[in-house]
């Protein structure tokens, strides 16, 4: 482990504070401009090391002390839970309380928690004993929690490392510079991988301990590479400066150079601009010419002129690109901007006006599906998807002028017959709306289970409580009431005043409810017990889209339900009313084409049953 070698440097360091170090060479030998530049780019990424915590124990420079026993524990496994944290940390002494940070629509963690104890000692023996301690897996990190935003903002004593080696991790960053005062947040910054960015973060309690860090580190060797350690600067102040640099930028970038373009060429193009402090031409391994150089003038104003003179200026038959040298990170930055705005002006441009079109038959194609649409207004674009080998993915995009042409093509064709096959019609969403959409039918059904199990353990008869209905009341002495109608009574199922029974359940209605559609048998129940599957053989053979054409718009869903709900029982019998009460959530076309093939039934039991289980699994978390 390189920590041991690590802390035992520092801790010579320390020890011969005032003397000559005992890596001279490597302590005296960074450059005084890199300093400079490695401190103006420091990352941006604000760690919450820094910021979110604080000693509790030690006064801060301006006198304060904090008596809170709260911990931060972060780095934590997304499967960590407070049960497990509580196992951990109550051997250490009385827990109060444990919460682990969920986001707030999704409820995952977040990756960090709180841990509060009754007293001072105990936290300060949990942070001595426990700090990176293995949970799950991973080393979690554990400081004073700070909640005085002023104090986390202050960054007093943080002091920024970079250079460091991919071995050096939280701990052996921790035991190095430990030997220089109390660290009070210590952090190497990670990838989505987890692996080291090179760089990470020192909190100490005090500057003197910061400055001592700076003094007898900076330079030194880490496992064998040179690092940097400087005060940390905030994004703000960084962000400042390099609004400073880029307006007073030398360094020019040039490409779309002719590849037989030669050094001295290159500099008479230029030095009629000012004076020239350096030129780099690019080259590959084998020393052949990329097409980009840099060059770097001794004053702002001549890189000035030559980027307005000879941008877009032709050379040797070849249009120049001359700007401003960017960094790595800059040019990242400006093209995710810039893909953001774009997606943002497409997202604009076709709102209301592009419509999503499914249910297509296999010959359909882009001539086709526009001569179909093109009656209601006139169409930018129309385009059918198709797979690698360009057959049809069944479904396809009509794109129109204006939001009223749109809204009068999905009036007219929606459910309309198109080679057989009734379309589904409606305009299209981004996936990340369908996905929220979907959870939160998601998140109501989950409840409505829930008041299912509420109301079951009360003595309530389930029917009285319906999806979508408004959730329990808890009377005196915690127990559920039931609902109530205008009046305030008691509403009793199968009497006037109950609420319509949850969609995914079929509801068998009397005789000639459904014009051209024979009714059902009603199955015999036995007071409140449910009863078991119903007769497939009650119900007409087959509901086709005349049929469904000729019912109520009102009545649809609840048609297609009971052909629908014995089908999803067969193969599920326990979630047959959730999975048939989320395949109606469909379009009537794509249930109808369910009821005619098993196979794609099955398909979508399979992705319910699979959206079902994940949610199951998030919640258990």
């Amino acid at each position: 482990m390189p920590s041991t070698d690590l802390k035992k440097s520092a801790e010579t360091v320390a020890e011969v504070e005032g003397k000559p170090t005992s890596n001279p060479t490597a302590a005296n030998e960074v450059n005084n401009s890199s300093k400079t530049d490695a401190a103006a780019a420091a990352p941006s990424e604000e760690t919450k090391d820094s910021s979110e915590s604080a000693s509790n124990k030690t006064k801060s420079e301006n006198g304060n002390t904090s008596t809170s026993a709260s911990l931060y524990i972060g780095e934590l496994d997304p499967m960590v839970t407070e049960a497990m944290l509580f196992e951990l940390f109550n051997s250490i002494g009385p827990v109060a309380s444990i919460r682990v940070c969920r986001d707030a629509v999704t409820r995952r963690s977040l990756g960090y928690a709180y841990v509060n104890f009754h007293n001072m000692e105990d936290g300060e023996k949990a942070l001595d004993e426990l700090n990176y301690t293995l949970i799950k897996g991973r080393p979690c990190r554990i400081m004073w929690s700070q909640r005085d935003p002023s104090l986390r903002k202050m960054g007093t004593g943080n002091v920024f490392i970079k250079n460091l080696d991919p071995a050096i991790d939280n701990k052996a960053l921790h035991d190095t510079f430990s030997a220089f005062g109390k660290i009070l947040s210590c952090k190497v910054a990670v990838d989505e991988l987890g692996n080291s960015k090179g760089y990470g973060f020192v909190h100490f309690d005090s500057v003197d301990s910061a400055n001592a860090a700076i003094e007898h580190v900076n330079g030194m060797l880490l496992n064998d590479k040179k690092v940097y350690v400087g005060h940390h600067i905030s994004r703000r102040d960084r962000q400042s400066k390099f609004e400073a640099l880029k307006a007073n930028f030398t360094n020019v970038y040039v490409k779309n150079l002719d590849l037989d373009t030669t050094e001295e060429e290159f500099t008479k193009l230029f030095e009629k601009y000012g004076k020239i402090t350096s030129l780099s031409l690019a080259k590959d391994n084998a020393g052949k010419f990329r097409g980009f150089a840099f060059v770097n003038f001794a004053t702002h104003d001549s890189a000035q002129q030559a980027v307005d003179e000879l941008n877009d200026f032709e050379y040797k038959g070849k249009k120049l690109y001359v700007g401003r040298a960017q960094k790595k990170h800059e040019r990242q930055e400006e093209l995710r901007k810039q893909y953001e705005q774009m997606k943002l002006e497409k997202i604009n441009k076709y709102q209301g006006v592009n419509l999503f079109v499914k249910n297509l038959q296999d010959e359909i194609d882009d001539e086709r599906l526009k001569s179909e649409f093109s009656a209601f207004g006139t169409i930018t674009s129309a385009k059918v998807m198709t797979d690698e080998n360009n057959k049809s993915k069944g479904f396809g995009f009509v794109c129109y002028s204006n939001p009223e042409e749109a809204t009068k093509a999905i009036a007219e064709m929606n459910q309309r017959m198109l080679a057989g096959k009734p379309l589904y019609v409606a305009l299209a969403q981004r996936k990340e709306v369908r996905r929220s959409q979907l959870e939160a039918q998601i998140q109501a059904r989950n409840q409505f289970r829930l008041q299912q199990q509420v109301a079951a353990a009360a003595g309530i008869p389930a029917a009285a409580v319906q999806y979508g209905a408004a959730p329990i009341v808890f009377g005196p002495g915690g127990y559920p009431m039931p609902p109530v109608n205008a009046r305030g009574m008691p509403i009793v199922p199968g009497q006037p005043g109950a609420i319509p029974m949850y969609s995914g359940m079929p509801q068998y209605g009397a005789p000639g409810a459904y014009p051209g559609v024979a009714p059902a048998e009603v199955p015999a129940v036995e007071g409140d017990k449910p009863a078991d599957a119903p007769t497939e053989a009650a119900l007409p053979a087959r509901l086709t889209a005349e049929d469904l054409a000729r019912a109520p718009e009102e009545n649809r869903k609840q048609m297609i339900g009971e052909f629908l709900y014995p089908k999803v029982y067969v193969r599920e019998e326990e979630l047959a009313g959730k999975i048939t009460g989320m395949l109606l959530e469909m379009d009537n076309s794509e249930l109808l084409e369910l009821l005619e093939n098993d196979g794609m039934l099955n398909e979508k039991v399979d992705e319910a049953l699979a959206v079902l289980r994940e949610y199951a699994a998030k919640e258990a978390q």
